[in-house]
């Protein structure tokens, strides 16, 4: 399978594109010739990051029967000082709420999206030093 997007130059940084059938327009800060009328490319990895892994493990959770009553992912990215600036280093942090969650099933749940099923993760391990935390609230 593979993919593909067109990306159409709207105006000075500014640029469309349809993704899944979705718009989205990304563009540049006012301070280097943009007018920020959408993301940056670089923050777009994180989202994309973020989504792979919550959605693996949102399936997982399900087949194994668990049923958090939240759950979120933020994603911390260090950039480079040096140009090409790139994520040195990638944080996921899992967030759950729900009483009596079983803590070896989250940790399996995430195990599985990260080494075998997340792509977006397994894609940018080969260029960054990822990791995560599981963090479990009542």
């Amino acid at each position: 399978m593979n993919s593909h997007i067109s990306l159409n130059w709207l105006k000075q940084m500014a640029f469309e594109t349809s993704v899944n059938g979705h718009r989205l327009v990304v563009d540049a800060d006012e301070s280097v010739g943009g007018s920020n009328r959408g993301p940056r490319p670089k923050p777009l990895l994180l989202v994309a990051l973020a989504g792979c892994t919550a959605m693996d493990v949102v399936s997982i959770l399900e087949k194994m029967r668990v049923k958090p009553d939240g759950f979120s992912v933020e994603v911390d990215g260090e950039l480079t000082d040096e140009h090409p600036k790139v994520y040195k280093s990638l944080h996921v942090t899992y967030r759950f709420n729900g009483k009596d969650l079983p803590i070896d099933k989250l940790e399996k749940a995430i195990n599985l999206s990260q080494e075998k099923y997340c792509g977006v993760s397994a894609m940018l391990s080969k260029a960054s030093a990822l990791s995560f935390a599981i963090v479990v609230e009542d």
